[in-house]
């Protein structure tokens, strides 16, 4: 079906942001965006479409603190609510529309050659269809990361990915599909899952 390749878009936010304790950042943001046309990623097409009529809005915080040259804490929230705006039977939610994220971390560097990091994501649930019947469940990942400065130009480094070995998916689809020894369509969860615990070791030199 043909469709407009540009559609109007409207947006504002309203943000403030203070250093007034030292050492420490933090800014907070309220925001609101609507647009005549909403795109959507089509799981079992593996493409976007053009959609309804939507507005999101939300709020985002963020703060970073370093008490210490080579030590630094972090931590971001935000929150957002995303609908269709116009009505319709099958329902009025975005698919795929995350509502809460999180995130926080320790980071070390130059602590005597020594840096590194741990760092926590939280991806909330999501509707997978606009009636909400069918969310996702929410992701929490833990990254690791340690490693020496040996000279100006040469580092080692060792990151263990998904420390909690969690079992999770990045990104969830529900649509019909149809296995080999199934006799019928059905509709369901299609998932990418996410990889298990693992280790890499790095050298870099340059």
């Amino acid at each position: 079906d043909k469709v407009n390749p540009l559609v109007k878009s409207r947006g504002s936010e309203l943000g403030l942001r203070t250093e007034i304790i030292p050492n420490l950042q933090t800014s907070l943001a309220l925001w609101q965006l609507k647009s005549d046309s909403e795109l959507l990623f089509v799981g079992d097409a593996g493409t976007t479409e053009a959609s309804r009529p939507s507005k999101r809005h939300g709020i985002e915080w963020s703060t970073h603190y370093t008490p210490y040259k080579w030590l630094m804490l972090d931590m971001h929230l935000s929150g957002s609510k995303a609908h269709f705006t116009d009505n319709d039977a099958t329902g009025n939610l975005i698919p795929g529309a995350i509502d809460k994220v999180a995130s926080a971390g320790i980071t070390i560097d130059k602590l005597n050659n020594y840096f590194g990091s741990l760092q926590l994501r939280y991806f909330g649930s999501r509707p997978l269809i606009e009636d909400g019947s069918q969310k996702s469940k929410p992701t929490t990942m833990v990254n690791l990361r340690g490693g020496y400065q040996f000279t100006p130009k040469w580092k080692a480094s060792i990151d263990v990915f998904n420390l909690l070995n969690q079992e999770a998916s990045d990104i969830d689809y529900f649509y019909t599909s149809q296995l080999k020894n199934e006799t019928a369509p059905a509709d369901d969860i299609h998932f990418h899952p996410v990889e298990p615990r693992h280790v890499r070791f790095s050298v870099l030199g340059y």
